[in-house]
């Protein structure tokens, strides 16, 4: 346990949110494109493709900004990325997605562009928190036989589900856009927990528990909540801050 925790985190989260974070991390994409749709859809994305190694998950997220000319909004909703992830393509696009599980997400997306103009359009209809965003997005996506690439309910932490919204949700901040703060309040996000999170938030005595999953999630906003009442995934900044220099000690 950190004597001082609260004057702790709360230097890291100063700290790190800042612009210096976009550096390799997959929200730099989103500042890349124009426009609060091609801003959302880049986002919804590159979220999705924000697991394993940095170095190989970047490059991908990249391709996706390149095939779509910036314009990822009209690439999905027109079907242009058809042409460029074909349906009958089995080929591995990045770890466990092939092409085909990558076209299939892209048209259930392109539907639900279709039917809504936006995916933000289509949460501010079905919720109104962080917890049912993510149960909003899941269940839209599972419904339609898309269980890979979006979790298919909310026994998982649904990390990158949580990450996303964090980013959509969160208002004044030089990381986070904030294209969808007039309807979902910041303090009802659900930290994004991965087993990195997990860890460090262990050993600051945050939590106990050794699993990811979404009650520890919420746990651990909780707790985060405590020290940053307004603001909880603030926290996310901290516990980023808080990894780096521990990394650097050890």
């Amino acid at each position: 346990m950190v004597k001082n925790l609260c004057s702790y985190l709360h230097s890291y989260a100063e700290q790190y949110e800042t612009s210096d974070f976009l550096k390799g991390d997959p929200s730099w994409w989103m500042h890349q494109v124009e426009g609060g749709k091609n801003q959302e859809a880049m986002a919804f994305i590159a979220s999705c493709l924000s697991y394993g190694s940095r170095k190989q998950f970047m490059p991908k997220i990249g391709w996706i900004k390149e095939k779509a000319s910036g314009e990822v909004h009209d690439w999905v909703l027109s079907g242009d990325f058809e042409k460029d992830l074909p349906h009958d393509d089995l080929g591995c696009f990045y770890r466990l997605y092939n092409i085909q599980q990558m076209n299939e997400f892209l048209r259930v997306y392109q539907s639900l562009l279709k039917e809504y103009g936006t995916l933000g359009n289509y949460v501010r209809k079905h919720a109104s928190t962080g917890i049912l965003a993510i149960e909003t997005i899941c269940r839209y996506f599972a419904d339609r036989g898309v269980a890979v690439i979006i979790p298919k309910d909310t026994k998982s932490a649904c990390k990158r589900v949580c990450m996303f919204l964090r980013w959509m949700v969160r208002s004044g901040s030089s990381v986070d856009l904030g294209l969808w703060s007039d309807f979902i309040d910041r303090r009802t996000l659900v930290m994004p927990l991965d087993t990195h999170v997990l860890s460090q938030s262990v050993r600051l005595g945050l939590l106990t528990n050794k699993t990811a999953s979404m009650s520890v999630a919420q746990r651990l906003t909780a707790r985060l909540a405590e020290y940053f009442p307004d603001d909880p995934l603030k926290g996310d900044f901290a516990l980023f801050g808080y990894g780096v220099n521990f990394s650097d000690q050890i």
